[in-house]
């Protein structure tokens, strides 16, 4: 009688392991989380999905990650299918930011933001201003004094029209006394596009974030000449410090699908932000020179609001936007 008493023991005790074990066993957010990129791969954006894609599968908060980019219109014709494709979906994210909200205000799509579920933003990235290693421009100074004698002469390769790299020639034009609406502005859908642009000296200065051209410029096949920071970024000038006095960031982030409940966008913000927390998130802003801004939920919707309201502005000052 004792032996089947231990016996029983045994197996009730066999029993409670595997149930802790199963207890235990990580309770993923989503099983495959579907990322829609609004741009060509190679650019920021692109990195910001696959970056944050790796990091909900660290983290356990996702089995696996999926990505479409789908670039063109500064990221709206992504938005367009995201929000018509993908109705209700939990598992389902797009990558926002500053670019995005620049070319809705440009363009005027039919879909916008408003459309979508704000989830989180998720870092603030600082620009940087390049020329191909063969240029004759070695400083701002000789970029300022080209555009000065000829604006038309400098042609800007940069993010789509409207973007927040348009903003930035603008914005630098309108600082040492140039009309922007003077401005060559030559838009790419993505960032390899872009970089293949300048390296090949089709357009006269390149635009995009630190993370983007930091490899050319680290193997000396572009010539950094500014970043727009207010403090030097891997040891690049600022603008100001060169004498033009801009300062402007770009931002990513990420919405979700139309239609979910809140629910599901609690736990959508909650995956995020534990993946974010995660050292694979870390090494990616690390490795990027991205700078944490995380801000979430209906937060995250009124900072997009009074972005939309800020840069909307300033494209209208400078002729882009009517």
């Amino acid at each position: 009688m004792r032996r089947s008493i231990h016996r029983f023991a045994h197996v009730v005790m066999a029993s409670a392991a595997v149930a802790a074990t199963v207890a235990a066993a990580p309770a993923f957010a989503m099983d495959t989380v579907k990322f829609m990129i609004g741009a060509n791969p190679g650019g920021g954006y692109d990195q910001t999905g696959r970056g944050l894609g790796a990091a909900m599968i660290a983290s356990g908060v996702s089995k696996t990650a999926t990505y479409d980019n789908k670039g063109g219109a500064g990221g709206t014709i992504g938005l367009t299918q995201f929000v018509n494709t993908d109705k209700g979906n939990p598992n389902a994210l797009m990558v926002v930011g500053a670019v995005m909200v620049g070319a809705i205000e440009t363009n005027h799509p039919p879909v916008t933001l408003k459309n979508a579920t704000p989830i989180a933003r998720l870092y603030a990235d600082t620009m940087v201003i390049t020329v191909p290693a063969s240029s004759p421009l070695k400083s701002i100074r000789d970029l300022t004094t080209q555009l000065k004698a000829n604006p038309g002469s400098v042609s800007w390769g940069g993010g789509s029209k409207g973007s927040i790299d348009h903003i930035l020639a603008g914005l630098i034009a309108k600082d040492i006394g140039v009309d922007p609406k003077k401005i060559n502005y030559v838009p790419f859908q993505g960032g390899g596009e872009a970089s293949a642009s300048i390296l090949g000296g089709h357009v006269t200065v390149g635009i995009a974030g630190v993370s983007e051209f930091l490899p050319f410029i680290k193997s000396g096949k572009m010539r950094a000449l500014a970043v727009t920071s207010k403090d030097r970024t891997a040891d690049i000038p600022t603008l100001k410090e060169q004498g033009v006095n801009v300062e402007i960031y770009n931002w990513r982030g990420v919405y979700g699908a139309p239609g979910t409940t809140p629910e599901q966008r609690k736990a959508m913000i909650d995956a995020v932000v534990k993946a974010t927390e995660s050292k694979a998130w870390k090494e990616t802003l690390q490795k990027n020179d991205w700078t944490p801004f995380l801000l979430t939920g209906d937060e995250f919707g009124k900072f997009v609001d009074s972005e939309s309201a800020r840069l909307g502005g300033t494209l209208r000052e400078l002729g882009v936007a009517k």
